[in-house]
């Protein structure tokens, strides 16, 4: 019989997105205590308010906990990116991390680790090349993004903290993400490749994203970056096929580079042409078992019914 995992007390932060409810669902399953930080009236002792912009939180919600899972930033894909805008994405998660960090060392009793959400954009637009965690950061906004963002998260290192720095791939989830504005387009057959198609897209199947970030928060050897991608990265061509075949659809009509960027401006380069060929490199060391490896029936299962 498998020996039963130890409970845990866990702060969230920024839960209410797909990869924060997920994971709650498994640490929930698991029987973890666990405190979520709310921006609104707390409905019950599990939720704690706090409020990043103006530095407002009470250090004693750490008091007893065993672990800390930062989630919190604003949608990158919300808005067009004007200066205003991208002032709003960086400083969401700059002043969210430095306030948790503040917090923290505050504690009379600090959590052994922080995970931290990061985002292979660090990486910036790297071609056929293959990129794992030792790789430089590149250029570009979404880059400068996560390099100023794990730089407030590893400062918990000083305080003896071990610091995952989750580098999440494309969340491919039934209820968020990507997913959600792609499936209408494609169940009503005008779904194509975006610009040449041959840009890599890192996917991963939001169960295994809850997967692997209870597994950060459980096992000690893993530290520092950390990619939260599937192992199977495919190109927007390919994936584009599969989610056409998964919903028995056809998907013939590409849309121009030129039509993106009239669009979205500097995100369309850097969220939809932009190539991540991004392998998880410390999760295989590890010997990390993702439930959905393969792009085809992670697809299927998450459009089933769709």
């Amino acid at each position: 019989m498998r020996a039963k995992e130890p409970s845990l007390r866990v702060v969230v932060a920024g839960a209410s997105g797909p990869i924060g409810r997920a994971l709650l669902r498994v640490l929930q399953e698991q029987g973890a205590e666990v405190r979520r930080l709310v921006r609104r009236t707390p409905k019950g002792p599990h939720e704690v308010v706090w409020d990043p912009e103006v530095g407002a939180l009470d250090p004693e919600v750490f008091d007893g906990t065993d672990a800390l899972v930062n989630l919190a930033g604003r949608s990158i894909a919300a808005r067009r990116w004007t200066p205003s805008v991208q002032r709003e994405i960086l400083d969401s998660r700059v002043r969210s991390t430095r306030l948790l960090v503040d917090a923290v060392r505050r504690t009379s009793a600090t959590p052994a680790v922080l995970v931290s959400a990061s985002a292979i954009g660090y990486y910036g637009d790297r071609g056929d090349e293959v990129l794992d965690e030792s790789s430089p950061p590149g250029r570009g906004f979404l880059s400068q993004v996560a390099q100023a963002w794990e730089a407030e998260a590893r400062r918990a290192e000083r305080m003896g903290m071990r610091v995952v720095r989750a580098r999440f791939g494309i969340v491919l989830a039934r209820d968020g993400g990507v997913l959600r504005t792609m499936l209408p387009f494609f169940r009503a057959g005008l779904g194509g490749p975006l610009g040449s198609g041959h840009q890599w897209w890192s996917w991963i199947h939001g169960d295994d994203v809850a997967a692997v970030l209870v597994a950060a928060v459980r096992d000690a050897s893993l530290e520092g970056p950390v990619n939260v991608v599937s192992p199977a990265a495919a190109t927007n061509r390919e994936f584009t096929r599969a989610l056409a075949s998964a919903l028995r659809r056809p998907a013939v009509l590409r849309v121009p580079a030129f039509a993106l960027r009239l669009a979205g401006g500097a995100m369309a380069d850097e969220m939809m042409l932009a190539s991540q060929r991004v392998v998880p490199r410390k999760l295989q060391a590890r010997g990390f078992q993702f439930r959905w490896p393969e792009l085809e029936p992670a697809l299927r299962d998450l459009t089933s019914g769709a």
